[in-house]
């Protein structure tokens, strides 16, 4: 629309004023190259959004604790590893105790999991995950004691402590209970102190690699042509279909995270493979906007069966004689139906939007549209991925 109104706009002016045929071709060609680039750069995404710098990624953590101050909730007493937690850490504090006989339903053994994020330093804090271990029925309202979280390597790199928030709740009384959500798991938000930071330096090699999420080769080139255009040299270097290399040098040197700031802002248009997803489980379907298929006439038809049973009770009169007896009576009503459809025609050259109505014209369910997918596969009309989850 904002194409047509312009071009309309420029006649008119070239009638009223008597535009030269020569300005008027330059305004004409300024116009459509302007287009072209608002074309291209609405489908251009930013490269920080489909890449990643080499070397920018967290660390897993990990840690065995306690959790106290639960209201008859926890460990039961057939998990030994809980009560021998509670006798170490007790004797670490000067008090030596037996496990046996030792009940303790207000402590649950829990993991507890987190992230150490990029360039964290000593005193960051960070979110972590704590979950049962043993046979806890809920952690809600639990206190986590001071847990050391380890890397793969054995070393602490945090340590956790604190209040956990627990979205849901398990109630139980009188054999009756209510469970909300998941509540043997919780989280605390900021409660691991980062005591030990990983070194690295991401400038020692005197360069950036940046590597795509989905690789493609279709997509690396046209990194390496953007990025090359940006810096205004051909620096960059294809290093496969999923990495690309840039040397730093000269004002690159100098300033390396304004150079990788600005290669993360440059715009790229992602190809991507024409695939089909779909969910047997949940039903459900994703389709990619490069899906074709051949033109091809289907049918597709639902065999449906229905059981319906009920019980009616003949219940005799207060006055019947001898004999007379309650009698329980079950009907059966069995009801069989197909769906009779014809065939359609489904594929060709046709956009996305073509190609769903012609499979909504079939009257299909999401789960129907499975089997029609997989049907179309094999009879090689598909021209795309089918990847069953």
């Amino acid at each position: 629309m904002c194409g047509h109104f312009k071009v309309i706009g420029m006649y008119e002016s070239f009638e009223d004023s008597s535009m030269s045929l020569k300005k008027f071709s330059i305004a004409l060609t300024v116009f459509l190259a302007m287009c072209l680039l608002w074309t291209t750069q609405a489908h251009a995404v930013r490269l920080k959004d489909i890449a990643e710098v080499e070397g920018v990624r967290g660390n897993q953590l990990f840690g065995y604790g306690l959790v106290v101050g639960l209201n008859g909730t926890g460990d039961g007493i057939m998990i030994n590893f809980t009560l021998k937690s509670v006798a170490n850490m007790l004797e670490r504090s000067g008090l030596n105790i037996s496990t046996q006989g030792l009940q303790v339903r207000n402590v649950a053994s829990v993991m507890v999991t987190a992230t150490l994020p990029p360039f964290a330093r000593a005193g960051s804090e960070i979110d972590i995950t704590v979950s049962s271990m043993g046979d806890a029925k809920s952690l809600q309202g639990g206190t986590l004691l001071m847990t050391s979280l380890r890397g793969p390597d054995g070393n602490v790199y945090a340590v956790a402590q604190g209040p956990l928030a627990v979205g849901g709740f398990s109630v139980e009384g009188g054999g009756d209970a209510a469970i909300k959500n998941h509540p043997t798991t919780g989280v605390i938000a900021r409660g691991a102190i980062v005591e030990r930071t990983i070194p690295f330096d991401l400038f020692q090699s005197k360069r950036v690699r940046i590597v795509l999420r989905q690789p493609d080769f279709t997509t690396m080139t046209r990194i390496v042509e953007e990025i090359n255009q940006d810096i205004g040299a051909p620096l960059a270097v294809a290093i496969d279909s999923a990495s690309v290399e840039v040397p730093l040098r000269g004002a690159f040197a100098e300033d390396p995270i304004g150079f990788v700031s600005r290669l993360e802002q440059i715009h790229v248009q992602q190809d991507t493979h024409a695939k089909v997803i779909v969910n047997e489980r949940t039903g459900t379907i994703v389709m990619g906007e490069n899906v074709m298929v051949d033109k091809v006439a289907l049918a597709h038809g639902n065999l449906s069966i229905a059981i319906r049973s009920e019980t009616q009770v003949s219940q005799p009169d207060a006055l019947g004689g001898e004999g007379a007896t309650t009698e329980v009576v079950t009907n059966a009503d069995v009801q069989v139906g197909e769906d009779v459809n014809g065939l359609t025609v489904v594929g060709g050259k046709v956009s996305l939007g073509e190609l769903v109505d012609a499979l909504n014209a079939l009257g299909a369910t999401p789960r129907d549209l499975i089997s029609i997918f997989s049907a179309l596969q094999r009879a090689g009309a598909l021209q795309a991925e089918l990847e069953i989850m």
